[in-house]
């Protein structure tokens, strides 16, 4: 189904990564800078590679093969994992998924990756030490409690504990200021933009812009929201399936958790996201399915706000963010 003469299935882990060529099978090589090399000289012009997101390891072999001229793709993991239940597949080992990787990307038309800037990639390594350390902290904050619940807590080990969370704060907040100092380099106007609108805080209007590389990557807010995995799916079949409607949860989980927690204050304060939530209630459905509407109603407000250049208005933003 594509256009190129050989596409390569890429399944990597830490240490190797084991390729599946629709020319020459399969081959693996060493998950570090040599290996990348090795594999590139197999590589041809008009060569494919797909992978799937696999958090760290997988970005600096995409990287590293952007910036050599080979196409690439980064693929959604659960995309393959469905194809390769409908194969009805019962053999899974490393060898295995690359070459489910390769044949998906033969029967399916796949997007190109498209390298992720110097800012924004020091952006979202830094939203990733960040969480490692917001998870600490809360780890911090409930030994500190579990300590005191007992009532003779032992005074080396309080001491201790809060001079880690002081750590941990002033961590996150160093963190959470070199954001803020990066992004302000380039999207200043998108920012303000954004945290204009009622619910969506510095943070997360920091991860949208990073993550979306200032709305640029999405021409239709639809597609916004299939990204962040904030679209719903319908199950029903027949007379006799009939199951609640779900998100699809195939997307940017980081980003779906952050707006799904601005959607508490936005149903207080935000007109549009008020008017949703209470709409939806009154038709006796649960809390959560309305919460889920107002951070949809949310990502589109921000989508139409920052492709007008306009800060939030309550009347005019529902027109432009109808859905």
């Amino acid at each position: 189904m594509n256009k190129y003469k050989e596409t390569f299935g890429v399944d990597i882990s830490k240490d190797v990564f084991d390729v599946y060529s629709s020319v020459c099978g399969y081959s693996q090589f060493k998950n570090d800078t040599s290996g990348f090399k090795l594999f590139l000289k197999s590589l041809s012009q008009d060569s494919l590679v797909v992978m799937e997101a696999t958090g760290y390891y997988h970005y600096r072999l995409a990287q590293f093969l952007y910036k050599n001229g080979i196409a690439v793709s980064v693929v959604n993991p659960l995309s393959v994992k469905r194809f390769i239940q409908m194969k009805l597949a019962k053999v899974k080992t490393d060898k295995s998924d690359s070459k489910a990787i390769c044949n998906y990307a033969l029967c399916n038309e796949v997007l190109l990756y498209n390298a992720l800037k110097d800012l924004q990639a020091e952006c979202l390594q830094l939203f990733r030490l960040m969480d490692s350390y917001l998870k600490k902290r809360t780890a911090t904050k409930n030994k500190l409690h579990g300590g005191e619940s007992l009532g003779i807590p032992s005074k080396y080990v309080y001491r201790s504990l809060k001079r880690d969370l002081k750590y941990l704060n002033k961590e996150v907040k160093g963190i959470e200021d070199r954001l803020l100092e990066l992004v302000k380099q380039e999207q200043q106007q998108q920012l303000s933009l954004l945290t204009s609108i009622p619910g969506i805080g510095i943070k997360t209007a920091l991860f949208l812009v990073v993550i979306t590389d200032g709305f640029s990557k999405f021409e239709k807010a639809s597609q916004l929201c299939s990204y962040v995995g904030i679209t719903p799916t319908i199950r029903e079949s027949g007379n006799s399936v009939r199951g609640r409607s779900r998100i699809s949860k195939v997307g940017n989980k980081k980003l779906r958790n952050l707006l799904f927690l601005c959607a508490f204050n936005a149903c207080k304060h935000n007109k549009g996201c008020m008017e949703i939530y209470e709409r939806i209630i009154a038709k006796g459905k649960s809390k959560k399915l309305a919460l889920i509407a107002v951070a949809n109603k949310l990502l589109k407000q921000a989508f139409a706000i920052t492709k007008s250049g306009l800060p939030y208005d309550e009347n005019y933003v529902s027109v432009l963010a109808k859905g």
